[in-house]
């Protein structure tokens, strides 16, 4: 289960097994492990987070992450979002501006500390209570914890109050990355700093058909081989590969190759 306190303050709580997933972080996060792990998978590269440990997402990122609860136990986590109205304040009240690129990983460990710590703990009262917090102690207490991390890690200033929109990107080297993440056309479009217009002309340029047809193709030849290759059922590999359903990646699958998922696999 997933219990949400506030639109911008979450506590994660899954128990029994491991909960795997994608997402598209949209907000920058500040988030603490209270027990369980979590591998996350962005960029490239991978990341695992431990019990007791704090962490930063930069926004505008599609992961993938697995939780995992502790033996007999649950995985628990609390998360701030910091959207961009309450930095945009923040910025507006202390004259606080991001004075360069920031340069730095999108995901970062941050080192324990009792600022960190003291502010977990006046958080846990709510989350034991699986209550709302009011409105405005929401608010104050995602000031808080954007306050803690220009103290704790002050190069993260460059990133919190950059306020300007994804730029133009490498489209291929991109969508040869990201293809299998589940979102509609005009989320890549936003994430490689195009109208949805530009995206769709920009795309069939470089792979001379449309984004639609593209997908498809790159997630079933994905699936294919993970079937007769590795031995995968199409249960565990539809979402693997970025299809919404069973049944539609099925028909899919057998009008492309000419055979169901589960023939190739017992091949």
């Amino acid at each position: 289960m997933e219990d949400q306190l506030r639109s911008h303050i979450l506590y994660s709580c899954y128990s029994h097994m491991s909960r795997e997933g994608e997402n598209f972080v949209p907000e920058h996060i500040f988030s603490y492990t209270l027990s369980g792990s979590m591998d996350m998978f962005t960029g490239g590269k991978s990341y695992h987070f431990g019990e007791g440990q704090y962490r930063f997402f930069r926004k505008n990122q599609l992961a993938r992450f697995i939780k995992h609860p502790p033996a007999g136990g649950e995985y628990r986590s609390v998360s701030v979002l910091m959207d961009k109205n309450t930095l945009q304040s923040i910025s507006d009240e202390l004259n606080i501006h991001a004075s360069q690129p920031y340069t730095g990983d999108n995901i970062v460990t941050l080192q324990p500390s009792n600022l960190f710590s003291n502010y977990i703990n006046s958080l846990k009262p709510y989350m034991e209570a699986g209550q709302d917090i009011n409105p405005a102690l929401t608010n104050l207490k995602v000031r808080e914890a954007i306050m803690i991390l220009l103290e704790t890690n002050p190069s993260l200033r460059n990133l919190l109050f950059d306020f300007s929109e994804p730029g133009k990107i490498d489209l291929e080297a991109y969508m040869n990355e990201h293809y299998r993440f589940n979102v509609d056309m005009t989320r890549f479009a936003y994430l490689t700093g195009r109208s949805l217009a530009t995206f769709k002309r920009d795309f069939e340029k470089i792979y001379h058909t449309s984004p639609n047809r593209w997908l498809q193709q790159k997630r079933l030849n994905d699936a294919f081989y993970l079937l007769k290759e590795k031995g995968r059922k199409s249960s565990d590999v539809y979402l693997e590969v970025g299809f919404k359903d069973l049944s539609h990646f099925s028909y899919a699958f057998k009008k492309t190759f000419g055979m169901a998922p589960s023939t190739v696999a017992a091949q």
